[in-house]
Formats: C-alpha cells, structure tokens, sequence
C-alpha cells in the first residue's frame, strides 16, 4: 500500500473520522486559510486512484468514502516499516525498541501475555 503524505493524511484523517462527504463539506471542516476547492478535489480524486477513497455519483457530483479504515492503514504501515528497515523481523524491532530504552520491562511483560493470550485462543 502506498504511503499517504501529508496532506493525504489529513484529508484520510478526516474521512475516518466524519465517513463519507462530498468535497464542499470536507472543505467544511477546514480552518481558514482552507486550501482551494479544485485543489482538495484533485488530492480526492488521487486518493480514490490510489484505493484509498471510493464514491458514490449523485447526478453530477460525488460523495467520497473511505475504503481502508485507519486501523488497516496503520497495520500495513507498520509492516511495511518492518519489512524495509527490520529485514522483515518483528524481532528485530522490538530489540530496536528495548536497546533505545523505548520500551520497559513492564511492558515487554505485557507484551508476552498478550501473545501467550493469543495464541491459547488458537
């Protein structure tokens, strides 16, 4: 999946949270200064090209939709991390994480429970 930029982000920032809009009530939800209209139309239109967005016509305009959930964006993101600078290995993260001291004992502990939680469900 292709990482959003930016601005990306902010307009997918505000599709997940307020579902589907037409362009005229995304730009709603903007702060002066907003951005131009035709600009905001043409970053949606590539966020649809690119299989974040889809739309529903209304005669001659379209409502815009997600059709990746924040959730599923920051998974894929994540992984997509691990595979380019972890050489694919969680394991490698998580030591990456502990030798910078960005993650405790307590919460490696944690860690460990979730997983041994996991996997006596399977």
């Amino acid at each position: 999946m292709k990482k959003l930029t930016n601005k990306e982000k902010e307009i997918m920032d505000l599709y997940w949270k307020h579902g589907a809009m037409f362009v005229r009530e995304l730009l709603d939800h903007y702060e002066e200064p907003k951005p131009h209209f035709n600009t905001l139309s043409t970053m949606v239109r590539l966020l649809e090209k690119n299989g974040f967005l889809g739309h529903r016509q209304y005669g001659n305009t379209y409502q815009y939709f997600p059709l990746v959930s924040e959730k599923e964006y920051g998974e894929r993101s994540i992984a997509h991390v691990i595979s380019s600078y972890f050489n694919n290995s969680y394991m490698n993260a998580v030591s990456a994480f502990v030798k910078e001291e960005k993650i405790s004992v307590e919460e490696l502990r944690q860690l460990i429970d979730e997983i041994e939680k996991a996997n006596a469900r399977k």
